[in-house]
């Protein structure tokens, strides 16, 4: 993958599996030492595999004290982040009428609260140094599409999208730019339990129906979004900010899976 990241320290939330810990490995394939933060112990399983220069961390993304103390350690053993991907997130699949106060508290500390927390810690840095590359991991269910009984994921990754486009405003002076990622289906733990939970039993039927709708014909890898990610944290993009960039096979923006003219 190159150098484009070469010199860079780079910190990535959820890092332990998944998107993540693609994300985690192409970064450090291109130059940059990576910390992968985690609440489980999968970020120290992943460090171990993808070598000496990803440093694993534990901690409670949506718990401001775990994450403050976290960062400290990163700074200390590595020294300050340029760059940032708040990947980590959740997903509960419930229907609407049936959501408690709790799951949605849980789906915000997570997903919208624990890149908050991150960001405010690695900013202060940036703005020093006029350089810095914020990733946010959203998706393309809230901003742009929905599904039955998504309705607290999806409203937590559309906040993302306004957190976004604020930071990018707000800190462009400081030579700072701020995106977010959209992801459609990918092949990644969470999509398999989404899929569990809809059509227990059917993966790889849920899968090919999913894949039959999608242009490209196929769902995303974690590596399509971890190349992604790269080139968005790399010189190349440098005036690229404030963007929701989708990476979903064009399944968005097929109107149909059935109408007009199709190759027989």
């Amino acid at each position: 993958m190159g150098n484009q990241l070469a010199g860079k320290k780079a910190l990535v939330t959820g890092g332990g599996s998944g998107i993540g810990r693609a994300v985690a490995a192409a970064f450090s394939a291109a130059g940059a030492v990576v910390a992968v933060l985690g609440r489980s112990g999968k970020v120290r399983e992943a460090a171990a595999v993808l070598g000496d220069t990803v440093y694993p961390y534990q901690a409670d993304i949506g718990d401001a004290a775990s994450v403050r103390e976290a960062a400290a350690k990163i700074d200390q053993d590595m020294g300050s982040v340029d760059i940032l991907v708040n990947n980590a997130g959740m997903s509960h699949l419930c229907r609407f009428l049936d959501m408690s106060g709790e799951l949605i508290e849980q789906h915000y500390r997570t997903n919208v609260l624990g890149a908050v927390y991150c960001t405010q810690l690695v900013l202060p840095h940036m703005m020093r140094q006029h350089f810095g590359r914020i990733i946010n991991m959203s998706s393309v269910t809230g901003p742009f599409v929905a599904d039955p009984g998504d309705c607290a994921y999806a409203m937590t990754k559309a906040a993302l999208i306004g957190f976004t486009k604020s930071l990018a405003v707000e800190f462009a002076s400081y030579h700072i730019t701020v995106n977010a990622i959209c992801p459609g289906y990918i092949q990644s733990d969470m999509s398999r339990h989404s899929a569990e939970i809809s059509q227990p039993g059917n993966l790889q039927d849920v899968f090919g129906q999913i894949a039959a709708g999608v242009p490209l014909q196929r769902l995303g890898t974690p590596q399509d979004v971890a190349n992604l990610a790269v080139y968005l944290a790399s010189d190349g993009a440098a005036y690229i900010t404030g963007q929701a960039v989708i990476i979903d096979g064009g399944r968005s923006i097929s109107e149909t899976t059935v109408m007009g003219l199709r190759d027989s």
